[in-house]
């Protein structure tokens, strides 16, 4: 059943936060909030049913409706500050599939004929529902502008603009009762210099609730000073990995200094990217290898999703090189909490696919460790021996099975100081024989993957440098890789294996992707 209730205060100023009404002035949001019915549903409650006549375009305030395909799979969940209604409507004015709540939800509902006369007044507002006129009804959890938006698209196109601020020295109950008017569950709080915290409902009820603080505490005293914050040409995918990792539903901004936006969960979800945190966040909650196994399990799915879709090769390789990524920092974490803190600054790096970040599905481990100089081998190597141990076998057991070539941290000759580092490249690059070769090919796509990266940043200048003037070493790699023919035969098709087991089949990876690499 739907009820009438009454319109709240700062219902605009909720709307205005969110897009696509954040295209529409003032005085329209005004108009609308009048225009419309404040109504709610219990779960399971149904809007509208396939092919029924949908009249009315609903705005979610509090839970969320979920659209649903004839034998009930979910195809979107559209969640506080979205609408639904405007697809159907737009068409042939009849659902295109079911429509129910997904929780005890309150919304906004706009009669149809007040919705599209606001379309014909705002051309901005208008452009982003043309779109649905010619989409397909199913809009999969992973379909191909979802994924390809983790990758290309900007947290300056999906965060909410010009968020509302306190000061640090404004009360903890002026604070709250903005947060309430606004709708809203952060406040950033700013002075004149720029940032310089976050106030969430969570710090209010933690932090002064539940130790008896008084109301009139001021906010500087209570807020996440100097919170994680990153600029707005950052990516979506980079907003996401970092508030999965950090456990934050909240981040700021900033842009030279200055606020210029918030990025909460609703913007995520309103972009569908949430089933990819959901994995990342499976992955940091874990405590017991079994349970990082049974997650990294639907990784195959998630890759089937994304080739399905259309999402190009290395944007898949990128994507699903993030969850390994994941998956080896929480290793780390996990092993850290077994062993106690290391006794040196350590830094674990990834080559390979992985380096690359061009993975695939499950591979072969390609990592290793460079520890600070201050490293003992007698005091020190049990450590980092158990350490590096633990992660690989948790990598094994996920499905990452150990590097044929034993080239892994477990090895003691990639778990070393960062001098014998420095020694092992300067060798490759002045006598480069093929083995010198194979490793620097191997090597010279380590990337940082936990740990304190400056032991990474010196290295890695002094070796592109050195490399870059030795025309000696340039030739060598150049020579190396012009070994690998192309598979062509003598009538134009591939050649193919000969014997053995994969007896007339091509190595995509030896014949194709190695190549490449190599050049």
């Amino acid at each position: 059943m739907t009820g009438t209730v009454d319109i709240g205060q700062g219902l605009g100023s909720f709307l205005a936060q969110h897009h696509p009404f954040d295209l529409l002035p003032p005085e329209a949001l005004d108009g609308l909030v009048a225009g419309g019915e404040i109504v709610t549903f219990g779960q399971g409650d149904v809007l509208y049913e396939k092919g029924e006549p949908v009249t009315r375009f609903t705005i979610v305030l509090e839970g969320a409706i979920d659209v649903l395909s004839a034998d009930g799979e979910l195809l979107n969940r559209f969640s506080p500050g979205e609408g639904i209604g405007a697809r159907g409507m737009l068409r042939d004015g009849s659902g295109p599939n079911r429509a129910v709540a997904g929780a005890e939800t309150r919304a906004l509902a706009l009669p149809k004929a007040f919705f599209l006369e606001l379309l014909a007044t705002y051309p901005d507002f208008a452009h982003f529902f043309e779109r649905l006129r010619d989409t397909a009804d199913r809009k999969p959890i992973f379909a191909a502008d979802t994924a390809d938006s983790l990758i290309t698209n900007q947290l300056g196109d999906i965060m909410t603009r010009s968020p509302v601020s306190v000061a640090p020295t404004a009360t903890v109950q002026a604070a709250a009762a903005l947060m309430r008017d606004r709708g809203i569950s952060c406040l950033p709080v700013a002075d004149a210099k720029g940032l310089v915290g976050l106030l969430t409902t969570s710090d209010i009820t933690g932090r002064v609730v539940a130790r008896g603080l008084s109301a009139e505490t001021p906010v500087a005293e209570v807020m996440t000073a100097e919170p994680l914050a990153l600029p707005p040409e950052a990516l979506v995918f980079d907003a996401l990995l970092l508030m999965g990792e950090r456990h934050i539903g909240h981040l700021p901004i900033v842009d030279k200094g200055e606020l210029v936006g918030i990025l909460t969960r609703t913007n995520l979800i309103r972009r569908q990217s949430i089933s990819v945190a959901f994995l990342i966040g499976d992955i940091n909650e874990a405590t017991e290898i079994a349970r990082l196994a049974t997650v990294i399990a639907d990784v195959p799915v998630f890759l089937a999703q994304l080739v399905g879709a259309g999402v190009e090769a290395f944007k898949v390789g990128q994507l699903v090189t993030s969850i390994t990524d994941a998956l080896t920092r929480r290793l780390l974490v996990l092993a850290e909490a077994r062993l106690g803190p290391a006794p040196v600054p350590w830094l674990w790096l990834a080559c390979g696919s992985q380096g690359r970040r061009e993975q695939t599905g499950f591979s072969d481990q390609d990592n290793c460790l460079i520890l600070d100089d201050a490293y003992a081998s007698e005091a020190h190597e049990a450590y980092f021996a158990e350490l590096a141990r633990f992660v690989s076998d948790g990598l094994d057991a996920c499905g990452y099975y150990y590097c044929p070539g034993d080239m892994m941290a477990t090895n003691p000759r990639w778990r070393v100081p960062l001098r014998r580092w420095r020694e092992y490249f300067r060798g490759w690059i002045a006598q480069p024989d093929p083995m010198a070769q194979m490793l620097s090919s191997v090597m010279f796509d380590l990337r940082p993957i936990a740990g304190e990266t400056a032991l990474f940043a010196g290295l890695q200048r002094e070796t592109l440098e050195a490399a870059r003037k030795n025309s000696i070493f340039r030739a060598h790699m150049i020579a190396n890789s012009l070994k690998h023919a192309p598979p062509l035969s003598l009538f134009q098709g591939f050649a193919l294996i000969r014997s053995g087991e994969h007896r007339n089949t091509l190595d995509l990876k030896l014949s194709g992707v190695v190549p490449i690499v190599d050049l």
